[in-house]
């Protein structure tokens, strides 16, 4: 009795996953999570002593975007202040890894930046 009741479980949460997110839910949702809004300048720090650098912020087609110091605009990846700092003050500090320069290995996690030093 307990595998059947588990199997519908699965079943009935399956069939209302759809019903919970909508495309044009999470693309609005997207946009209001960070908190961001068009125009917004943001200021990406180095941590590497590099310096700091600003930029303004816009809503792209699918994601927020950032525009770097020579006006490209690139869309943001964990948040416009990382991909800012990665793509512009610290481009090539790897930290010694075999990554590319200002790609998305160098940014930090979700944790923040977090270094385990022994």
């Amino acid at each position: 009795m307990q595998l059947k009741l588990t199997a519908a479980s699965v079943a009935v949460a399956l069939a209302l996953l759809p019903a919970l997110t909508t495309p044009s839910d999470a693309g609005r949702r997207d946009y209001n999570s960070r908190g961001y809004e068009d125009g917004l300048i943001i200021t990406a720090y180095s941590r590497h002593g590099n310096g700091a650098v600003d930029g303004p912020i816009r809503r792209g087609r699918y994601a927020w975007e950032v525009r770097l110091p020579g006006g490209t605009w690139v869309s943001c990846r964990r948040s416009c202040e990382e991909t800012l700092r990665v793509q512009t003050v610290d481009i090539f500090e790897t930290d010694g890894r075999m990554v590319g320069y200002g790609t998305l290995q160098n940014q930090c996690g979700v944790f923040g930046c977090l270094e385990l030093n022994f």
